[in-house]
């Protein structure tokens, strides 16, 4: 970008200057971007008063301006900045937090990554075997890819999402009739997998009962439902299918006495029976100025975790890192007996909306483990 374009866009009225000066303020101190840089005389009051208000001499950070907490001290990206009209940081994947917990089961069938997919695009999993970890090893191993193909065919991420659940699921049906192994045939896995492209747009798709939740002002915002036989319209397509719901000792139903959701990758002896891999799909625009985090969750967090729980004990983090192992082993203090997994990506207000009275709910399901999942 030319000086003379950064002149012009300083010397706008309006609104446009405040978005103007803005952009330029992190550019000016970017050295890699403009090694020295200097505004008209006639300028240099108007300049001075938008970034040394008051006079000190030191630079202004995003928070001078009231836009959002400054914790994650990333870069913006600028050509999404320009298109929507707003600042938009950059989320770096080294800032990601991650941590998977045994629990009590015998194995840890979790999987969970990230990853970049494109120059704009970010991609998050995480995954929940059952019957074995046949079926969530592949999705982890293959779903990027899926994604990508797709992406290079159709720009609607959530046309990209059901395309890659569906492709990935009739995969693993092919490998599994192959295989010697029988389980496989019985094998499953949840997939709560999320997109995000140019750090604004966010695009979730979700099959089984592993969750995605957005922290807004310190509030979850649930961006997936679980896919349980309690639901109604799981539970009459089940029923059309020839399946049937049973209801084991802890009163928790199941899908033909067995599987304790309606959607999954895998369970192949039940797709006959209404378990479908189509995953229901959500998307929502980032408010960076309001939202902390995007945090993924299998069920052995879920189940013994409420979301505001979630939000309140990340929000008492010093970084995604600490939250994540945090969250993990929270629920295995609560008494969880499966596998915990969580993935918490920050946003631009990351930090800034603590709450100092946290209060847990002791109301818990202990049963979580009596669930096949």
């Amino acid at each position: 970008m030319s000086t003379a374009i950064l002149v012009t866009v300083v010397r706008r009225g309006g609104s446009g200057v405040k978005r103007g000066a803005l952009l330029i303020s992190r550019i000016l101190q970017d050295n890699t971007w403009i090694t020295s840089f200097k505004l008209p005389i006639t300028n240099h009051r108007h300049f001075s008063s938008r970034f040394d208000p008051d006079s000190s001499g030191r630079p202004a950070t995003w928070d001078s301006f009231g836009i959002w907490d400054n914790r994650i001290d990333e870069p913006i990206q600028l050509p999404p900045s320009i298109k929507y009209g707003k600042l938009i940081p950059q989320i770096s994947l080294s800032k990601v937090g991650c941590s998977t917990q045994l629990g009590k089961r015998k194995e840890n069938e979790d999987r969970f990554n990230y990853a970049k997919l494109t120059d704009d695009i970010l991609y998050f999993a995480v995954y929940d075997g059952h019957g074995g970890a046949s079926a969530a090893d592949f999705c982890n191993r293959f779903m990027e890819k899926y994604i990508k193909d797709f992406l290079s065919q159709e720009q609607d991420m959530e046309k990209v999402l059901t395309k890659a659940f569906l492709e990935i699921n009739t995969a693993f049906a092919r490998q599994a009739h192959l295989s010697a192994n029988a389980s496989h045939l019985t094998c499953g896995t949840t997939a709560t997998v999320a997109l995000l492209r140019e750090g604004i747009e966010l695009v979730v798709a979700s099959v089984g009962d592993s969750r995605a939740l957005l922290c807004r002002k310190g509030k979850p915002i649930k961006l997936t439902v679980d896919h349980t036989p309690e639901r109604k319209e799981e539970k009459q397509r089940i029923k059309e299918s020839g399946g049937f719901i049973a209801w084991n000792s802890l009163g928790q139903p199941h899908v033909n006495g067995r599987l304790a959701m309606t959607r999954s990758i895998g369970d192949l002896d039940l797709k006959s029976r209404g378990v479908i891999a189509d995953p229901e799909t959500k998307r929502i625009t980032l408010q960076h100025a309001d939202d902390g985090f995007l945090v993924l969750t299998t069920d052995g967090i879920n189940f013994i975790v409420n979301s505001q729980e979630i939000c309140d004990i990340i929000n008492q983090c010093h970084d995604p890192s600490e939250a994540a192992q945090v969250l993990a082993e929270q629920a295995i203090q609560y008494g969880t007996e499966d596998n915990s997994t969580a993935i918490v990506v920050p946003f631009g207000a990351w930090g800034k909306h603590k709450n100092s009275e946290v209060s847990f709910s002791f109301s818990r399901g202990f049963a979580s483990s009596g669930r096949w999942a």
